[in-house]
């Protein structure tokens, strides 16, 4: 047996007999890879006063797939072993049947490097992490008598991936993430509202411990609470809305990026499927989905399939010009790869997901397009939505929103949910701010029972005709 071991798991599984049993799977199939992960992940929560939760995990896998026309075949063990790559090997095989397909090529190589491999959970002690907490947990009740709750979290994990091909190329990356939550909750008069504030991505935990990063973030949960403590009952009917900056691109996000996903196009299951080079939004709506913006929480250096990320145009000034694609999708529409070949872990199959999903800015200013809001909703935060991919239908909760009359904000308003289709919406776009911004890197998307980091962002619109759900008639 070869000594050439896949580090850094020193596992006794080495290179040589991994590639023979990788190249038995995948005979006569259309693509395929071996897929070795090892996860370490990290979370302190410090609520009501003490600490909470203090858990820390520790992962490793390998998955096994093989893949010929719309079949895949895939095995996964949390054992990295010759025995258990021989049993994964007949199960992968299934797919292939009696074989007949053409090995896709091997992802390009890329030297791009998006983020450090240095581990986040090494940055500070325990003990460090938890006086951290203890500071924002006093900082944040003494901001303000009225806060009667104060919740804090970090969390850090580093992923570490290797990718064999059956040509016997190897690729590999090493992922870190951390992220910081501080949630508040006010009273006044017997009326309890809350607010919450976070941000992360994939670099280190010191930024993040800061006490100037921290205490912004305790101020800005602070205010969101209070702002809600204020808020009015939400006007409903059709109207206007303008929707800010940054984090409301979850709602781009949600109504036309899964939309613009390539395996719902390929099955024909999407509100966009067969528009490509049609108009789909307003003139000056460019939508980007963009894997290679350095320290982002969405971006990866290479997709879970050896595919380099990639800064993909979607929609170019209001016409459909691409779908994000995985490899085997991409292979059965005829077009490239696009890096967006994602998983969760090693137990799962990779499909095409979103990374850093945005809209391009605008000529406006964001300023007059409230201006020119004659009577609607201004949307500055959002909550949880669902959307139905094949209609582009969506119901999204503001968690921070102002009533608008005659180009003046008003009242915060409480309660409100905006209603409608994405396709609709793209349509309707009225006014595109000059002022892009991501969001502050908190974003998760579900998929098929799959969860993984994106990113999110936009500039301020104005968007005609939404349905506002609210409590006022």
């Amino acid at each position: 047996m070869s000594k050439d071991r896949f580090r850094p798991f020193e596992t006794s599984l080495d290179r040589q007999t991994a590639h023979t049993l990788l190249c038995e799977a995948t005979a006569g199939a259309d693509d395929g890879e071996l897929f070795l992960e090892r996860r370490r992940s990290e979370v302190l929560s410090f609520d009501d006063g003490r600490l909470r939760t203090a858990s820390y995990d520790a992962s490793e896998g390998f998955g096994l797939r093989a893949v010929r026309g719309e079949t895949a075949g895939y095995a996964h063990s949390t054992e990295i072993s010759e025995t258990a790559l021989r049993r994964a090997t007949q199960t992968a095989r299934l797919a292939v049947g009696d074989g007949g397909g053409t090995m896709a090529d091997t992802p390009q190589r890329t030297n791009a490097k998006l983020y450090s491999d240095d581990d986040p959970m090494a940055q500070s002690s325990f003990a460090g992490k938890i006086d951290t907490l203890r500071e924002v947990d006093a900082f944040a009740r003494a901001l303000d008598p009225r806060v009667v709750q104060v919740s804090a979290t970090l969390a850090a994990s580093l992923q570490e991936v290797f990718i064999l091909r059956p040509d016997g190329t190897l690729m590999s990356d090493t992922r870190p993430m951390s992220r910081l939550n501080v949630s508040v909750i006010v009273e006044e008069n017997g009326r309890r509202e809350a607010g919450s504030s976070g941000s992360g991505g994939r670099a280190g935990l010191i930024g993040l411990i800061a006490p100037a990063h921290w205490q912004d973030a305790a101020r800005e949960a602070l205010r969101i609470a209070l702002v809600n403590l204020d808020a009015v009952p939400a006007p409903a009917g059709v109207m206007d809305v303008v929707l800010g900056n940054g984090w409301p691109g979850i709602l781009l996000h949600e109504a036309v990026g899964h939309g613009l996903e390539g395996d719902f196009n390929r099955k024909e299951t999407s509100a966009f499927s067969g528009l490509m080079g049609q108009r789909v939004a307003a003139p000056g709506v460019t939508v980007l989905d963009d894997g290679t913006i350095p320290d982002r929480r969405g971006s990866i250096t290479i997709d879970d399939e050896g595919t380099p990320s990639g800064r993909n145009v979607l929609i170019d000034d209001g016409i459909l010009v691409g779908y994000m694609q995985d490899r085997q999708n991409a292979r059965l529409m005829g077009v490239k790869p696009t890096g967006n070949g994602r998983r969760e872990s090693f137990a799962h199959t990779p499909m095409p997901r979103m990374t850093n999903t945005y809209m391009m800015a605008g000529q406006a200013d964001p300023k007059d397009i409230v201006a020119d809001l004659r009577d609607g909703i201004y949307a500055v935060g959002f909550g949880g939505g669902q959307v139905d991919i094949t209609n582009g239908k969506f119901v999204f909760s503001c968690t921070e929103a102002y009533q608008v009359k005659n180009g003046k904000i008003g009242a915060p308003v409480k309660g409100a949910t905006l209603i409608g289709d994405g396709p609709a919406a793209m349509r309707q776009i009225r006014a595109i701010g000059n002022d892009m911004a991501l969001d502050p890197g908190i974003g998760n998307c579900g998929k098929a029972g799959q969860w993984v980091p994106v990113g999110v962002g936009q500039p301020t619109l104005m968007i005609g005709g939404l349905t506002v759900g609210g409590s006022q008639a």
